[in-house]
């Protein structure tokens, strides 16, 4: 058995979780993985790989993502993301839209982004987020990502709804976190969807609720 699942991962489950519970879903012994992670907090396009469709991670990872996002202007989190508490900007008052447009564009093409503290990416064999939170210092080093665009959706102080498409690599939280640093105000990342992994999108997805052998069965391409 091989072949790609798309699903649409909900919020408050991890990746690994999904991926293990397809698993169990399979014959005992298929390989099962994903192209790219989903925080736990945010939801969409999650990108299954069964049996030999496994030797595609590289690839299908490589291909441009596009995302809905929400990030709250005026205050920052530890984390970048809702899942640490709030720490309100003091003195950030409201940043006009002509003003945050103008911020934007100097964050699209290649740019230098500095991964969250609080990421898996492995310093010494262990990822970052476990060091930081076992009281370690961690300064990760910027690295080059490509953001190709940026759309507002929305905005009403301090709430900015953007739709964005990026390569490989890029965390939007980071990209919040920058936004708000670049405006003056702070910036953490409230909510986000991933809507598109290269070819698979968000209607081609099945959800967590309704995976079942047959679902899985029925949903898996080539």
């Amino acid at each position: 058995m091989s072949g790609i699942l798309v699903i649409d991962k909900s919020a408050g489950v991890t990746s690994t979780r999904v991926v293990s519970r397809v698993k169990r879903l399979l014959p005992r012994s298929t390989k099962v993985g994903h192209a790219g992670t989903l925080d736990p907090f945010a939801t969409g396009v999650l990108v299954l790989l069964i049996g030999r469709a496994t030797r595609q991670c590289e690839a299908i990872m490589g291909q441009r993502k596009r995302y809905e996002a929400v990030v709250k202007l005026g205050a920052t989190t530890e984390t970048d993301d809702p899942d640490s508490l709030e720490r309100p900007s003091a003195g950030a008052g409201p940043v006009d839209r002509e003003r945050i447009e103008a911020a934007l564009r100097n964050f699209v093409g290649p740019i230098q982004q500095r991964p969250p503290a609080y990421s898996a990416i492995k310093i010494g064999g262990k990822r970052a987020c476990d060091r930081v939170r076992a009281g370690q210092a961690v300064e990760l080093e910027p690295r080059t990502v490509h953001v190709y665009r940026f759309d507002i959706t929305e905005f009403e102080w301090p709430r900015l709804g953007l739709s964005i498409e990026c390569g490989r690599g890029t965390y939007i939280r980071a990209i919040a976190r920058d936004l708000g640093e670049a405006l003056g105000v702070g910036g953490y990342l409230t909510e986000l969807r991933r809507t598109a992994v290269g070819e698979y999108t968000i209607e081609d997805a099945v959800s967590v609720d309704e995976l079942d052998a047959e679902t899985v069965l029925r949903s898996l391409r080539e």
